[in-house]
C-alpha cells in the first residue's frame, strides 16, 4: 500500500530563515543591512533616471544609440523635480518616476517613504505599476477605488484579483515614515507595510499586457504624483535561485502530499529499471526512457516538483496519462520539459518548447534558469484547463477545448479530453531529474 506524507512544512521555516526578515520598521537612515545594497548614495541621483508608466517592452526594445538619448533626456526632467536633501530623495510631486539604472530579476526591497495628504505614488517592480501608496483617510477623496484599505496593494491587478488591495490598513498617519518590505520572486510579489503582511504571494499582472507575463528583469520606479513624497533607506538584495524556489514552495501548501521519498520508486509504476534515484532525486538514465507515473488516479489537482536540464535536455511531464502508450497522445498532453536554448532545438514548431501543452499550445519563452541549475514549476489541471507556472511566472494558461494552430491534425491528440489518469514523467533519453514532487488533489 502507498503511503502518502504531508509536504514537509519545514520548507517555509527555511524560506522565512533564508529571506532574512529585516526589520520593516522605521528607523532612521543608516547603512544597509547585510547583503542588501543601497540604490541611493545620499550624495546625488547617480544609478537613476527618469521613466514614466511606459511599457518596459518597448523602451527595452530601443538601440543603444536611442536609448541613450531617451535617458539623457529623462534626467533634465528629473533634475527640475527630484532633489537630494541629506539622507532623502525628495520629489515634488510631478515628472518623471526616478528609476534605476539596473534592471532586476527576483529581489528583496526594503524602502522608506513620507508623504502627504491626497497624495498619490506607489513603486513599480521590473517597470510595471505597481505597489500603491497614497492617501488613506477618507478627506484623500478616493474611498470609492480602494484608498480607504490602505497603501500596500497591487492596485493596477484586475478588479477581484489577488494582491490588488492589501489585507490590512498599515498606514502610519501623515508626517510619520513608512517602511516596505518587498520580496519578488517570478511574477509573485509579498508585501509587508510596517510589519504587517499586507499581501501574500500575489501575481503582479501585467499593465502593459495583461495576457502576456511580466518581463523577468526591469527597473524598480519610484512614481511621483500630486503630492510632495520623500524616500530614504533604500536597500535591495537580489534572491538567488535556490533561495527563489524555496520561497515560492511556501505559497499556499496546504494540502501537498509529498509523492516522491527520494530513496525509490516506491508507490510509481511504469518503466522505473530506466530511471535512477540518487541523493533525494529521480532521473532519466542517459540513453533510456519511457513514462513512470505515480500509481494513483487523478481527475484535478496541482503538482509541485524542481527540475534540472542537462545541456540539450529532453522530458516531459504526462497529465492524465492512462498507463500505456505515448501521454503527448494517449494522455491529457506532455508538458515538455526542455532546454530551450540548445543550438539542436532552435528551429522547433513553438508547442514544443518547455511548457507547452506538446504539439497543440505554445508556452511563453525565456523564463528558465540557467541550464544545469535547479527550477521550480507548478501545473494545475482543472477540467480542460492547463496552468503552467515556472519559477513563479505563468507560462502557460490553456483550454484544450480550444487549441487553433495544432502542431498535427488535431485528430492525433486523442486524448487531450481525457478527465482522469497518472501524473508522472515522459523520458527521452536524456538525464533530466527531478525532485521535491508533490501533489494536491482539487477533485
Amino acid at each position: 500500500m502507498k503511503t502518502f506524507t504531508w509536504f514537509n512544512r519545514a520548507v517555509a521555516l527555511v524560506a522565512v530563515s533564508a529571506i532574512g526578515f529585516a526589520s520593516t520598521q522605521s528607523a532612521q537612515a543608516g547603512p544597509p543591512p547585510e547583503g542588501f545594497t543601497a540604490l541611493f548614495n545620499e550624495k546625488n541621483l547617480s544609478g537613476w533616471w527618469g521613466i514614466g508608466t511606459e511599457d518596459p517592452a518597448k523602451w527595452m526594445a530601443l538601440s543603444a544609440g536611442k536609448l541613450k538619448e531617451k535617458k539623457a533626456e529623462s534626467v533634465k526632467d528629473i533634475a527640475k523635480h527630484w532633489s537630494v536633501a541629506g539622507e532623502e530623495l525628495v520629489n515634488d510631486g510631478h515628472g518623471l518616476y526616478l528609476s534605476t539604472e539596473k534592471n532586476y530579476g527576483d529581489f528583496e526591497l526594503l524602502i522608506d517613504y513620507k508623504t502627504v495628504a491626497k497624495a498619490d505614488s506607489g513603486i513599480y517592480l521590473r517597470g510595471i505599476p505597481q505597489v500603491q501608496i497614497w492617501d488613506y483617510t477618507k478627506e484623500g477623496g478616493k474611498w470609492n477605488i480602494g484608498a480607504d484599505k490602505g497603501s500596500g496593494g497591487l492596485w493596477n491587478n484586475s478588479k477581484g484579483a489577488p494582491g490588488k488591495d492589501p489585507s490590512v490598513l498599515a498606514d502610519k498617519p501623515f508626517g510619520e515614515w513608512n517602511s516596505f518590505r518587498i520580496v519578488m520572486v517570478g511574477e509573485r510579489v509579498s508585501i509587508w507595510l510596517n510589519g504587517k503582511h499586507v499581501v501574500d504571494h500575489a501575481r503582479l499582472e501585467n499593465y502593459f499586457n495583461r495576457k502576456g507575463p511580466l518581463p523577468r528583469t526591469g527597473p524598480i520606479q519610484l512614481q511621483t504624483h500630486g503630492g510632495e513624497i520623500r524616500w530614504r533607506n533604500v536597500f535591495i538584495r537580489e534572491i538567488g535561485s535556490g533561495e527563489g524556489s524555496k520561497i515560492l514552495a511556501t505559497k499556499g501548501n496546504d494540502g501537498f502530499e509529498s509523492v516522491f521519498n527520494g530513496k525509490n520508486l516506491k508507490g510509481w509504476g511504469g518503466p522505473t529499471d530506466n530511471y535512477v534515484v540518487t541523493n533525494g532525486t529521480v532521473q532519466c538514465r542517459k540513453g533510456k526512457g519511457g513514462t513512470i507515473y505515480f500509481n494513483e488516479e487523478l481527475a484535478d489537482f496541482s503538482a509541485r516538483f524542481e527540475f534540472k536540464l542537462p545541456p540539450g535536455g529532453n522530458n516531459g511531464l504526462a497529465i492524465r496519462y492512462p498507463g500505456s502508450g505515448d501521454t503527448a497522445y494517449v494522455g491529457m498532453c506532455e508538458l515538455q520539459v526542455l532546454d530551450d536554448t540548445a543550438k539542436k532545438y532552435a528551429k522547433l514548431h513553438p508547442a514544443q518548447y518547455h511548457g507547452s501543452a506538446y504539439g497543440m499550445v505554445p508556452a511563453a519563452r525565456g523564463f528558465q534558469r540557467e541550464v544545469g541549475e535547479w527550477n521550480f514549476q507548478e501545473v494545475t489541471v482543472l477540467g480542460a484547463i492547463i496552468r503552467v507556472e515556472l519559477n513563479g511566472t505563468v507560462i502557460l494558461n490553456t483550454d484544450l477545448t480550444k487549441v487553433d494552430e495544432p502542431m498535427y491534425d488535431l485528430g492525433k491528440f486523442k486524448g487531450r479530453l481525457r478527465r482522469s489518469g497518472y501524473f508522472g514523467f515522459a523520458g527521452h533519453g536524456d538525464a533530466v531529474s527531478f525532485r521535491n514532487v508533490s501533489l494536491r488533489k482539487l477533485k
